[in-house]
């Protein structure tokens, strides 16, 4: 389902950082030829500098709160790639390039009730910054986790996150990330879920040229829960990606996924939900929403949910819409004495606030989150 204006065409001029790239990569960029790209304009990221910047340690000077272990290579070594090959995401391009970065890696082993963490992942000066977080959770063990990508200039991201759930275990995971406008942002996140393990992962992102999300998820055995909250703001010519997979080869498991996006000035929005529910997985309950406000007639979104369904007990629904703000409720708020300009960011920051307020605990002692409840929801 698309809605838009006519806009102009994405680039096919490669910049100069492009055979860097593809160099470190190991493999050609993605051309929109292939399905998963094909409104991807990676411009933005091709026109970064050609400079492998060395992550900054998050955890450098902390003090792990109680219940989070890090683990060294050695130790971390039988879980690394294993949540990436169970999502058959292994050789995706943009986990291709991470590893080609030398990305610097964190990997924690949680045991019990932990208490909350948060890790910055800032990348200070121009070029490409990548770091790999492998975070596993032992049997009924919990965690509370933000993570806040950010940048202040022209330079790129690259995180790959991978998640490992025993059974029983609840993970929060949250992504706030911040951008710049010359910024670009490559995040792809694989779990993991063991049965009776329970996913909530929450992401939010403003402010980059380029954002392309990439959640999959593999319920391996069933009988295991997953909450999927996304929230896209894209003004200008950004464009905000995302492309999340979730399968059950298990019965009786859930999915819950709302993902909303804000299209303004001529920002593109692209969203990609894909859910596939195995022969084995009897008794799934799976839903799917996708809801867009486009704000501009240059702005546009496309939305795609997307079901593959096997299995004949289950019950999976999906859905889809994109609409401007409705102007039975502006004019309610004007006539309560409302400004037309103050109603409208009164409903879109409602908007914003339904995922927002689903991030971790951690997220609300940041002002950071009012860059998404300004003008226009964006920085």
């Amino acid at each position: 389902m698309a809605a838009a204006s006519a806009v102009a065409p994405l680039s096919a001029v490669q910049g100069p950082g492009a055979a860097w790239l593809a160099s470190l990569a190991g493999a050609p960029l993605p051309t929109r030829r292939q399905e998963d790209w094909r409104f991807t304009d990676l411009a933005p990221l091709t026109a970064l500098a050609p400079q492998l910047l060395g992550a900054a340690d998050p955890l450098a000077g902390r003090v792990l709160p109680d219940g989070v272990r890090r683990l060294d290579l050695e130790e971390a070594q039988p879980w690394l790639g294993q949540a990436l090959v169970a999502t058959d995401s292994a050789e995706h391009w943009p986990v291709r390039l991470n590893a080609g970065a030398d990305a610097h890696l964190v990997a924690l082993q949680v045991s019990g009730a932990a208490g909350a963490l948060e890790l910055v992942l800032d990348a200070a000066a121009a070029g490409l910054s990548a770091w790999r977080l492998l975070v596993v959770l032992d049997v009924d063990a919990s965690l509370e986790l933000l993570l806040r990508p950010s940048t202040t200039g022209a330079s790129a991201i690259s995180l790959v996150t991978e998640v490992v759930l025993a059974a029983g275990a609840q993970l929060k995971l949250g992504s706030l990330a911040l951008g710049h406008p010359a910024a670009s942002l490559l995040q792809h996140t694989a779990v993991l879920q063991a049965s009776g393990s329970g996913l909530t992962h929450v992401a939010a992102s403003a402010g980059w040229a380029l954002a392309r999300q990439e959640p999959r998820i593999l319920q391996s055995e069933g009988a295991a829960t997953t909450c999927l909250r996304g929230l896209q703001i894209c003004r200008d010519r950004q464009i905000a990606d995302t492309h999340s997979w979730v399968r059950f080869d298990g019965p009786e498991g859930q999915l819950d996924q709302l993902h909303k996006a804000v299209a303004d000035g001529q920002g593109r929005s692209v969203f990609n939900g894909a859910v596939q529910v195995s022969r084995a997985a009897q008794r799934t309950q799976a839903a799917q929403l996708s809801r867009n406000l486009l704000l501009s007639d240059r702005a546009r979104i496309d939305t795609k949910p997307e079901l593959e369904i096997v299995a004949d007990d289950v019950k999976c629904a999906h859905g889809a819409t994109v609409s401007r703000l409705q102007t039975e409720a502006l004019f309610y708020l004007q006539s309560r004495g409302i400004a037309a300009d103050q109603a409208a960011q009164l409903l879109q920051r409602a908007f914003c606030e339904e995922v927002l307020r689903e991030l971790p605990a951690a997220a609300a002692a940041h002002q950071l989150i009012a860059p998404f409840l300004g003008e226009g929801c964006s920085p």
